[in-house]
């Protein structure tokens, strides 16, 4: 992967934190293989000194050789301006690394286009065959397991578990990132998309991802946690990723300052206590987890209003609260290393 130079693809997105998040995510944690991002709208502007063109042909001299799809849209399709994108991309020779659950590959248009020009479409969303139900493999992995769980969806649950592994790593601890979504896929180099998943098979592919977690060398294995238990829509993926994942460990996370689901008006999200007691209470039988502690995704804060939201996290819970990102991830990290213990 580290090859690779990536032309990052956020047309019209590259400013929205929701649904540029791949964007995002790639630049803080895979930022040395990101040479230049396409978005028409901010043409000559730079994000973290990565310069932003406004088409195809501008992004070639600096030289990428693979095209990265960096959105995350609603229901995972491409907007239909994409289709021009993608290929442009396809016709200079670039290869497409995709995680929408549009897969170009089964495209009857983009798809012989790439074979002809000797491109290679990789869709990271791409269920792998063979998934099936758990068979208990989960429970006998020799390792320490840790998982984010939520509030709401695309509040940080894969920064709160990037963050945490590179602390884990710093102190040389033998910890993997295990990811579950395209965004975490892109990062790593590896994963499942687990909301790509039947249903039927969600728990079985987490329960994959833990055993290759270790496998690849984790004695901690910081799974990526998606949705949330109590949302209208994607609720089912969080609960088979909780039992599949069979995590000793949970590290509850929220954007601080929210109180209704995003884009649901009207629909409360509960009270940090609560989700505490419901995230326990629906852990696997087999294995009870519990919350460590609170990871607050303070970004619409000022320094001040962010310390006094973590303190307000504390005594509400009764548990260590941080911001990873803005504070650090090492008082997180000693209380979920205290959990373990």
């Amino acid at each position: 992967m580290s090859a690779e130079r990536l032309l990052v693809l956020a047309e019209g997105y590259s400013g929205d934190t929701h649904y540029g998040k791949t964007l995002r995510g790639v630049l803080r944690y895979r930022r040395a293989d990101v040479v230049v991002i396409l978005d028409s709208e901010r043409t000559g502007e730079t994000i973290d000194g990565v310069p932003i063109v406004g088409d195809i042909e501008s992004a070639l001299p600096y030289g990428p050789t693979t095209a990265l799809v960096g959105v995350a849209t609603q229901g995972g399709r491409f907007p239909p301006a994409w289709r021009a994108l993608l290929t442009t991309c396809i016709g200079h020779g670039l290869d497409i690394e995709n995680g929408l659950h549009e897969f170009l590959v089964d495209d009857p248009e983009l798809g012989p286009l790439a074979e002809r020009s000797g491109v290679t479409l990789r869709d990271l969303r791409r269920p792998p065959a063979g998934l099936d139900c758990p068979t208990g493999e989960n429970l006998r992995v020799p390792a320490s397991i840790v998982l984010t769980v939520g509030s709401d969806c695309a509040i940080g649950k894969m920064t709160v578990s990037l963050e945490l592994d590179r602390e884990a790593r710093s102190r040389g601890l033998r910890s993997v990132f295990v990811p579950t979504g395209q965004t975490g896929i892109a990062i790593a180099g590896w994963g499942l998309a687990v909301d790509a998943v039947v249903s039927d098979f969600i728990a079985g592919a987490a329960e994959r991802l833990v055993v290759e977690g270790h496998a690849r060398g984790g004695e901690l294995l910081l799974v990526e946690g998606q949705g949330a238990i109590t949302h209208p829509a994607y609720s089912g993926v969080t609960l088979g990723l909780l039992h599949g994942s069979a995590p000793h460990v949970l590290v509850l996370c929220h954007r601080a300052g929210v109180t209704e689901v995003d884009g649901y008006p009207g629909q409360p999200l509960l009270p940090l206590p609560e989700l505490v007691e419901l995230y326990e209470r629906v852990s696997l039988p087999a294995r009870k987890a519990q919350v460590a502690c609170v990871a607050l995704n303070t970004v619409d804060l000022e320094d001040d209003e962010a310390r006094a939201a973590v303190a307000r996290a504390e005594v509400e819970t009764g548990l260590p609260a941080g911001d990873p990102v803005r504070f650090g991830a090492a008082a997180l990290l000693d209380a979920v290393l205290g959990r373990l213990s």
